[in-house]
């Protein structure tokens, strides 16, 4: 894997969360694995998530030429052999600022819309963290949820054959379970030796799953 790039997209509006502490992991163990590791951190570099007429695509144009912000985040997923986005599970799907990463860059005519698609060949890797345990009623229902709209309706549809989704369970560290009926059960939140003890764990299955994604090559 010597001399490819890795492109690490954090996706949250704080410095301090899990999620941009699982991307720092996820950078270092890409960087183990032979890959230079491109951290994008999108609240940190300023990443305005909302829609601009400047990026607004054009049906009749595929050769528009984009907001200078866009061109320059196009630039770093065509350098990139290997996507990683890693973000928070809000309500099914993915955070406002990684859903406008996806609006504004990945747009018409740069990433899908033409019959060679440029993105074609790198690798996707989609990580997610979620506060639902696996013990959940929906679990199974979110993973498939969440492999259709990213694996099969952003990645595939832009041109990305090899791309999984992760999730990481029970990331807010106390249990909570939604019953068939809809009903919330939530026990106490860990501390001490235990909520570190659970962290610890959830760093540990980030890299597998980074692991498990890298043995496909």
């Amino acid at each position: 894997m010597t001399g490819r790039t890795a492109l690490v997209v954090v996706s949250h509006h704080r410095a301090d969360s899990l999620t941009a502490h699982i991307g720092s992991v996820a950078a270092a163990r890409l960087e183990e694995a032979g890959f230079a590791a491109d951290l994008l951190d999108l609240r940190a570099e300023g990443f305005d998530p909302r829609m601009t007429v400047e990026d607004q695509p054009d049906w009749d144009d595929r050769e528009k030429v984009y907001s200078a912000e866009a061109r320059a985040h196009m630039d770093r997923i065509l350098a990139a052999d290997l996507i990683v986005p890693v973000f928070p599970v809000y309500w099914n799907g993915l955070p406002a600022l990684l859903k406008g990463w996806i609006d504004r860059v990945w747009n018409y005519g740069f990433s899908y819309g033409r019959s060679k698609p440029r993105l074609a060949g790198k690798r996707m890797l989609w990580l997610g963290l979620a506060g639902a345990p696996e013990g959940d009623e929906y679990w199974a229902s979110l993973q498939d949820i969440l492999d259709r709209t990213l694996r099969e309706g952003i990645s595939f549809y832009s041109g990305i054959t090899d791309a999984a989704v992760e999730v990481l369970p029970d990331a807010e560290g106390e249990p909570q379970i939604v019953d068939a009926e809809g009903n919330l059960t939530k026990g106490a939140a860990l501390t001490g030796e235990q909520r570190t003890a659970h962290y610890a764990a959830l760093d540990r299955r980030a890299v597998d799953r980074i692991d498990k994604f890298l043995a496909l090559d």
